[in-house]
């Protein structure tokens, strides 16, 4: 679902898009891989990019970084820091581009599904153009297909 989204300044308009995928594994085994630097590093890559470097220091405050190398060798590196830290139920932090001067919003939330599955919801706002939001689309959508063959047989 992608689209504006209702503000409390009237005249704003805020271009996200959100997702949500229900995978196979428990709230602990699911908040883990969004939160340890060695599980980020397995899956937080779209299509056949992979992760160099991850930091996660979970806390308000704290440092995010994920340096991603495209199939081609090209590097991309996005960092932020985290605003918000609920173990186990939500996530957020910003998320900047190097080289960019849109700095986004990511919110990830966790909700227990019926048999160890977790249910995830994740949100990623602020961007500046319908085209940035589409592309993050794609890229999400394959890194979310990487979080969830983690668990898969």
């Amino acid at each position: 679902m992608t689209g504006p989204r209702p503000s409390s300044g009237a005249a704003e308009r805020d271009i996200y898009l959100t997702l949500r995928r229900e995978i196979a594994a428990p709230v602990e085994a699911v908040y883990a891989a969004w939160t340890e630097p060695e599980q980020l590093r397995r899956w937080l890559a779209p299509g056949g990019a992979t992760v160099v470097r991850a930091v996660a220091e979970v806390e308000v405050g704290g440092t995010f970084l994920a340096e991603m190398r495209g199939p081609d060798g090209r590097k991309y590196l996005a960092r932020g820091r985290y605003l918000e830290v609920v173990p186990q139920v939500r996530l957020v932090h910003t998320w900047r581009w190097e080289g960019s001067e849109v700095e986004t919003l990511l919110t990830v939330e966790f909700e227990q599904a019926a048999s160890a599955r977790t249910r995830v919801t994740l949100t990623h706002s602020r961007f500046a153009r319908n085209e940035a939001r589409d592309e993050h689309v794609q890229g999400w959508t394959g890194c979310l297909a990487k979080l969830e063959a983690l668990w898969a047989g």
